[in-house]
């Protein structure tokens, strides 16, 4: 692993786990339940993709992502002592740039260890989504990749185009940087401007009373 790569690592590390200690701050979890959440957050998509991947899970092999977890949820927990007052929209900043980050940095794993391109971008937006759909279920809370959020889509711009910039030959931490901030850019401009999907809604049609059926009739 390059320096740049580690060093983006934990960032990304650190950000999800931000954003998942904060949502254990705005649900009033406990200390251990903030920490719990920041983990999940930080190291669930990781940890899905390396399992499919049959490598050895990263935090497992290198041990010291667990300290900068731990770290990052104490932290927050001292520094920040009412999570309720932070905008949401901080949240959500928080959160985009681990899925982006996530999102570019599983694809380039999972293609240095063999995977198809295709799959390679599959397994990089599991890595960048995945993780923040664990700590929204554990929220009980519609997690951003089944709503109408531009949140998947933008994970696998970033994977898509680290993988183009690959095929043309760029060296590999320009074409990462690049991706990240082409995915980071996507999903920012829709925080911003509320840019989202249109929802999948079926309209039931309402009971036909008795009384209009006999009108008909007659």
């Amino acid at each position: 692993m390059t320096e740049l790569l580690y060093y983006l690592n934990i960032f990304g590390i650190v950000v999800f786990a931000l954003s998942g200690a904060l949502m254990a701050g705005q649900y009033k979890l406990d200390p251990f339940g903030v920490i719990v959440l920041a983990f999940v957050t930080a190291v669930g998509g990781g940890t899905i993709r390396d399992t499919i991947l049959q490598t050895p899970i990263f935090w497992v092999v290198e041990t010291h992502y667990l300290f900068v977890v731990l770290v990052t949820a104490l932290l927050t927990i001292v520094l920040i002592r009412q999570p309720k007052r932070i905008p949401k929209r901080f949240l959500l900043i928080a959160d985009a740039f681990g899925l982006a980050l996530f999102a570019v940095l599983g694809t380039q794993k999972s293609i240095a260890l063999g995977a198809p391109l295709s799959v390679a971008i599959i397994l990089g937006t599991i890595t960048g989504v995945a993780g923040g759909m664990i700590r929204d279920m554990l929220c009980n809370v519609i997690p951003m990749i089944l709503s109408k959020e531009i949140y998947a889509l933008a994970a696998m711009l970033g994977g898509g185009l680290f993988v183009i910039f690959q095929l043309q030959g760029w060296p590999e931490d320009e074409a990462i940087v690049v991706a990240i901030l082409g995915a980071l850019l996507v999903r920012l401009a829709a925080i911003y401007w509320r840019v989202s999907l249109p929802a999948f809604d079926i309209i039931e049609k309402e009971p036909v009373e008795k009384e209009d059926i006999k009108k008909e009739d007659q």
